[in-house]
């Protein structure tokens, strides 16, 4: 019998989820509000999907890709978030993840997604292209340019996360964390990191 992992922070988006994976046959379906308790739950059960979110507390859909990805857990991910895909549907696809659906679209997205990576098919948004002004592509650039921590502790920092914070909730140490933001602000031609917020709204990453 299949099982599936919904990973989202929010009890009415995983009820809506559930909803849909009992329409298409899932029995075993877990849920894990953050990174930590997913890390659990793969590791008692042989999880068939994930159905991924990549906003979090005390952690982020990125890290959990990766380490799915590096222990070679046999599971096929879904991402389903609010972040816009223009940032963030690439990159989850280098990750391993086999769909990215947005929070945005009716739930009728969510059920064909399901239905397309469980036949191991990929389900991407369809990108507009040549829709960027100057300013947006190069930015868009910059973004893309960026690790996956490097853009992780960018959000926290735009969300008015501590250094102390962030260094508590990524086991980095607090000099390091300060690096990374030194590192963000060069990386992205601000002249403080009082306009990283700015920047990470203007792009849709928080």
């Amino acid at each position: 019998m299949k099982s599936v992992l919904i990973v989202d922070d929010h009890p009415v988006i995983r009820a809506a989820v559930k909803i849909v994976l009992e329409r298409e046959g899932f029995k075993l379906i877990y849920e894990a509000a953050n990174v930590g308790e997913a890390l659990v739950l793969l590791r008692e059960h042989a999880i068939a999907l994930v159905i991924l979110d990549l906003v979090m507390p005390g952690g982020n859909g990125l890290d959990l890709l990766e380490r799915i990805k590096v222990n070679d857990w046999m599971c096929v991910v879904l991402v389903f978030t609010s972040l816009d895909p223009l940032f963030f549907q690439e990159r989850c696809m280098r990750a391993g993840a086999l769909g990215y659906v947005s929070k945005t679209n009716d739930l009728n997205h969510l059920h064909k997604a399901v239905q397309a990576v469980m036949a191991r098919y990929t389900y991407f948004a369809q990108l507009p292209t040549g829709s960027l002004d100057t300013l947006q592509h190069s930015e868009k650039q910059m973004i893309d340019k960026l690790s996956n921590r490097e853009l992780t502790i960018l959000q926290y920092l735009a969300r008015g996360t501590k250094n102390k914070e962030i260094a508590e909730l990524m086991h980095l140490s607090h000099k390091t964390v300060s690096t990374y933001k030194t590192r963000l602000i060069e990386k992205l031609g601000l002249s403080s990191g009082v306009h990283l917020r700015d920047f990470a709204k203007r792009n849709h990453l928080i």
